[in-house]
């Protein structure tokens, strides 16, 4: 897939070209910082990432406003028509480890209230999900619904939920990772209610709504973007035929965020 970016291209390829051109320059700060020291090697990580996203966007999309989590907010988004909402690196902790693949970068658009392009790059497997490319997930397969949850600080819910809807729960690194493994087919439902950001799924969710998967809050409400406060603690990705099921579980569980 060629990376070149340039002034013709639309929305959608430029999220993609972005983020995959962002995830690049991550494996070459893995490769030239090292893993002996994780803590320096996430700082350059974010640092990298965001200065280069930072410049394409300025460079081609010039009159966009941006909110990063690597930035400072610029309360000017909130009149913007058209906000570029990103996360330069998606699980850092993830991407100080040496051969851990479950780390991502996210590049969105938000223009009049809604998500229209995203893409979500997994550099470590040498791919990036885009709105301008993406196609259905797979059928399922044969059986217990599998839900991707946190290897490190899984919520209560989710595995209430899996016992619920008879599913087994499957732990995985970043956001951007476990949403991908839905988009992808590898997983069935993403729940999360443990605290995020917009960054956190913009990218990922515009890309599952474009391949057709249920994308909500964890109550039904619809995920809502460029808000002042980009607080967004919660949300459900799933295959279509999953999300009552899923949300049922949520309601019935004493678990669940009030």
């Amino acid at each position: 897939m060629t990376t070149e970016i340039t002034d013709e291209l639309t929305d959608a390829e430029l999220a993609s070209r972005l983020a995959t051109t962002a995830g690049r320059r991550l494996l070459q700060i893995r490769a030239e910082v090292g893993f002996a020291d994780p803590k320096a090697l996430r700082a350059a990580g974010d640092a990298g990432s965001q200065e280069l996203l930072a410049a394409a966007l300025d460079r081609y999309r010039p009159k966009d406003a941006v909110l990063s989590e690597e930035a400072v907010d610029d309360p000017a988004r909130l009149s913007a028509e058209r906000v570029w909402i990103v996360d330069p690196l998606d699980g850092t902790r993830e991407f100080s480890e040496e051969g851990r693949t479950d780390w991502a970068v996210h590049v969105a658009l938000w223009r009049a209230g809604a998500l229209v392009a995203g893409a979500v790059a997994l550099p470590g497997l040498g791919t990036t999900l885009s709105t301008a490319t993406i196609t259905p997930p797979p059928p399922a397969e044969p059986g217990p619904p599998r839900l991707v949850a946190s290897r490190t600080r899984a919520p209560r819910l989710v595995t209430d939920v899996a016992e619920r809807i008879g599913g087994v729960v499957v732990p995985l690194g970043s956001a951007g990772a476990k949403a991908a493994a839905v988009i992808r087919g590898e997983a069935d439902v993403y729940l999360h209610a443990g605290g995020q950001y917009e960054w956190d799924s913009a990218a990922p969710v515009a890309v599952a709504l474009a391949a057709g998967l249920h994308a909500t809050r964890i109550d039904g409400a619809p995920l809502r973007y460029n808000q002042p406060d980009p607080l967004l603690p919660d949300l459900v990705i799933c295959r279509p035929g999953l999300a009552e099921a899923v949300l049922a579980a949520i309601r019935e569980s004493d678990t669940a965020p009030a």
